[in-house]
């Protein structure tokens, strides 16, 4: 068998359909994953969960390429939820970046306690959290 030469080589002529990294959001607000997903969708393919504990089962289910995670939820925290990520074998290379309106230099350090990558305060800038997921996908 010899090596053909001169093959054209396909290339896709429509780069839309680029392939996007899958991001979970985790917010007990459903309208702020519909703001987030207005913003976010032209670089990501968003998914959401409304709890830790739907966040845990669809990691798991389906991992994502990086989770965006709410603080203050009811039921498990979101520094909760982040720890048991980051323990369990499935999800714990998942980037996760923490998203709160809890700004003070204590509440991002139990974040990064926590094992969050990232820790982005809210109101935030979405060109700043595009680059910090990008930065980690």
């Amino acid at each position: 068998m010899g090596i053909e030469k001169d093959k054209p080589i396909a290339v896709p002529a429509d780069t839309s359909r680029r392939v996007r990294p899958e991001i979970l959001v985790v917010d007990d607000e459903y309208f702020n994953f519909e703001m987030l997903k207005a913003t976010l969708s032209n670089e990501f393919s968003l998914s959401y969960a409304d709890s830790g504990t739907s966040c845990l089962a669809s990691a798991i289910a389906n991992p994502p390429n990086a989770i965006l995670l709410d603080v203050c939820m009811p039921g498990l925290d979101g520094y909760d939820t982040c720890r048991l990520l980051k323990n369990t074998p499935e999800t714990e290379n998942i980037p996760v970046v923490m998203v709160s309106g809890l700004e003070s230099e204590l509440e991002q350090k139990a974040g990064f306690d926590a094992g969050c990558d990232a820790y982005v305060v809210k109101p935030f800038s979405v060109k700043t959290l595009i680059e910090k997921i990008k930065a980690l996908v």
